[in-house]
């Protein structure tokens, strides 16, 4: 059934005449009588009774304008709304990001929120690899490379190991001037084994590594930090999970001649050709937040 053949008989039965419904719609006036003899041939029904001076409805025709005038009315309120989420920021965006993103996330998702109040933003921080198509979401925060072709991707940095540790630990324990001190200090170690790791790091004289000792370990940067924040030992934590705490004095780099190499950290999400602006709008606030200076080039994974 043609939705437009529908909508033209509306229209007529509303005007009273093919000539003003014609003039309504920026149409001929043989068009509209054609798309309205057509919708009657495929229901096999008159609906309209004509004459050289006067248009009614048949009994069929308006039971048929009464049963079809709430469907056209719905589906013109429901353009509008898709149209006004195309201009407006709103609706509900879904996003899956890393545990140990948390804490960056809360913050970036606060201050979208406070500027966008017609939005809701749903949080999932998981390890696992999400299907975002399958489970619904919009959007994703992922490290490494990306293998699925049919998502699309902007870069927000290198992601890099740094070591890092507190002030008030450092004053406690010293300074370590060689990587090899490190193996005399508290570490704070991620997924190791319950009290040693090795630690390999690239520094002046390529990659080096040191076997390090710590009484705490945990599966998450999140707790590491913590414990970094707090004055437990020294890390080796991605540099961009600990930019707040480094930019406010809370910890500072230790040996920075050494760093550990990682792979890209992307925002993903599915490729679509309508997408809502909110969904947009919170992308690029994930880039401004997260990305280093000239991140957020597009890309497919």
């Amino acid at each position: 059934m043609d939705l437009n053949r529908i909508a033209v008989f509306a229209q007529v039965v509303e005007a009273g005449s093919f000539t003003a419904a014609a003039a309504s719609l920026g149409l001929r006036k043989s068009s509209v009588s054609r798309a309205v003899a057509a919708l009657e041939a495929d229901l096999g029904i008159r609906l309209l009774q004509r004459t050289t001076r006067r248009l009614s409805l048949t009994d069929a025709g308006r039971a048929y304008y009464e049963r079809t005038r709430d469907a056209l009315a719905g589906l013109r309120e429901a353009s509008e709304e898709a149209a006004a989420l195309g201009a407006e920021p709103r609706g509900t965006v879904r996003v899956t990001a890393p545990v140990d993103l948390a804490p960056d996330l809360a913050r970036l998702t606060d201050a979208f929120l406070r500027a966008h109040p017609q939005v809701r933003v749903e949080v999932s921080l998981t390890a696992r690899y999400v299907d975002l198509v399958k489970e619904g979401f919009d959007l994703a925060i992922r490290a490494g490379v990306l293998a699925d072709s049919s998502l699309l991707a902007r870069k927000l940095s290198d992601s890099a190991l740094a070591l890092f540790a507190a002030p008030s630990y450092l004053q406690a324990r010293g300074r370590p001037r060689r990587l090899a001190d490190l193996a005399g200090h508290d570490c704070l170690l991620y997924r190791a084994g319950p009290e040693t790791a090795v630690w390999r790091l690239t520094g002046r004289r390529g990659e080096e590594q040191v076997t390090v000792h710590g009484r705490a370990a945990a599966d998450e940067f999140a707790f590491v930090r913590g414990m970094l924040v707090a004055g437990a030992g020294i890390a080796l934590v991605p540099t961009g999970m600990v930019a707040a705490p480094l930019r406010e004095g809370a910890i500072e780099r230790v040996l920075p001649q050494y760093v550990r190499r990682g792979g890209p950290v992307s925002v993903v999400w599915p490729s679509r050709r309508y997408e809502p602006v909110a969904v947009a709008r919170f992308r690029d606030a994930i880039v401004a937040a997260l990305g280093e200076p000239g991140a957020g080039a597009e890309a497919r994974g």
